[in-house]
């Protein structure tokens, strides 16, 4: 694991990558698929009605961005005591515990609203619940695939969890929107249904091999655990340049979620039936990319599309401080949707391939801090977006986004440059 990121992906390496079908007929990846979708499902609906009630109860982008920063601190705090869960317990058990306090934080918002107790901090308080959830889940999630597909097809199990993530992101939030819109106690359904769902889904992990750690995690500390990982990933700088740009391209250009309510409201007048619109139309574009690129027989250069589709992705942020109309915006979410899924999907193949899998847990825990971040970030962008106008907001995370990029490119031209070679060889 101490080479090139090069030779982890050339087409020599590795047999051809399973299919999408060949992959769900491994039963444990069909059960964390399955899994994946119930969980998305719910939470990408409740996460819409969250934002629309936030902005309801304040009126202001500051106070969504607060949302965010309430989930942010949390994760950036606990992923990466979740990575070392994920590497030191059973797998099966921790994303049942996790998936439970997804369900306990959508069932109390749920209740709250249909007893009309609602309040802003309460939205607050459950932001909390639900990144401490995500920061156990998400590394035990990715750590499991290591286990239950062939190492060569670990891109394509990536782009299918991914693309699961978002065609939940394409239902959820065009039916939370059209139900928030559309019936009185649209707030309470959503959130109590997805209490419902996520209930559900701890039940499909009893179908789970129960993926043991390996190793001696047992007899260290889960400080020693950590120190171990983070250690790890510093003697390696593919690991640790793949790792500084994903936490980059997420923190300068993902908080554009955040701000969709008032893309629709403020900029396009279109309410909450728009920015169910939005939100579904960012996941359309990546779920056409994220099928493509799982029907890869060969990976061919991962480095290449990790950086076309970081340029793409950060492109298209600063493309929609200018759109001039609704429908100009949905066309440039189509492109930011695309750029985002197909950069996460390349990052996460070559972190897993560049790395060992006694470390996977640890390195996702690293990996799911720029989500963290990004949340912290939402915040003083709202209120940046407060005085100056949102528009000179989105235009300054784009043009980021491509300064992080260019860094990159800047580090590791020397190893592009001998990947290109290596991929024409093979």
């Amino acid at each position: 694991m101490t080479g090139e990121i090069s030779g982890a992906v050339t087409t020599t390496a590795d047999p051809a990558p399973l299919r999408p079908m060949a992959l769900l007929r491994i039963r444990p990846f069909a059960v964390l698929y399955l899994n994946a979708t119930v969980i998305g499902l719910s939470v990408m609906a409740q996460t819409v009605a969250r934002s629309w009630l936030a902005f309801e109860l304040t009126g202001s982008n500051a106070a969504l961005g607060g949302v965010l920063l309430a989930f942010g601190v949390a994760m950036l705090v606990m992923t990466p005591w979740g990575g070392v869960a994920a590497d030191r317990l059973p797998k099966r058990l921790v994303l049942q515990v996790s998936v439970g306090l997804l369900a306990a934080s959508s069932a109390w918002i749920g209740l709250a609203a249909a007893f009309d107790v609602i309040e802003y901090w309460m939205l607050l308080g459950a932001s909390v619940l639900q990144a401490v959830a995500f920061a156990v889940f998400g590394p035990a999630r990715m750590a499991f695939l290591g286990e239950v597909v062939p190492r060569g097809s670990l891109g394509n199990s990536v782009s299918m969890l991914l693309v699961n993530n978002e065609l939940s992101r394409v239902v959820g939030p065009a039916v939370a929107g059209v139900v928030v819109g559309a019936v009185t106690v649209g707030i309470e359904i959503i959130f109590l249904s997805s209490a419902a769902l996520l209930a559900l889904g701890v039940l499909t992990t009893v179908r789970m091999p129960p993926g043991l750690p390996s190793g001696d995690a047992a007899v260290r500390s889960p400080l020693g655990e950590l120190t171990d990982g983070i250690r790890y990933v510093l003697r390696s700088p593919q690991l640790t340049a793949l790792l500084w740009c994903g936490f980059g391209v997420t923190m300068a250009g993902l908080p554009y979620v955040a701000f969709l309510p008032t893309v629709s409201s403020d900029l396009f007048d279109t309410g909450s039936a728009g920015y169910g619109v939005l939100s579904a139309t960012a996941a359309v574009g990546a779920v056409v990319v994220g099928l493509l690129m799982g029907r890869r027989r060969h990976r061919g250069s991962e480095t290449r599309t990790f950086v076309v589709a970081g340029v793409v992705f950060g492109a298209a942020v600063g493309l929609l401080a200018v759109a001039p109309t609704f429908w100009a915006a949905v066309l440039v979410l189509l492109v930011v949707g695309a750029g985002n899924l197909a950069f996460q999907t390349a990052n996460q193949s070559l972190l897993l391939g560049l790395s060992d899998m006694a470390y996977h847990g640890r390195i996702q825990g690293l990996v799911m801090m720029s989500f963290g971040a990004f949340g912290i970030a939402a915040l003083p962008l709202g209120a940046l977006a407060d005085a100056v106008g949102l528009r000179w907001v989105l235009g300054g995370m784009g043009v980021a986004t491509l300064l992080v990029m260019g860094a990159f490119v800047l580090v590791t031209r020397g190893r592009l440059a001998r990947e290109d070679v290596l991929r024409d060889l093979g």
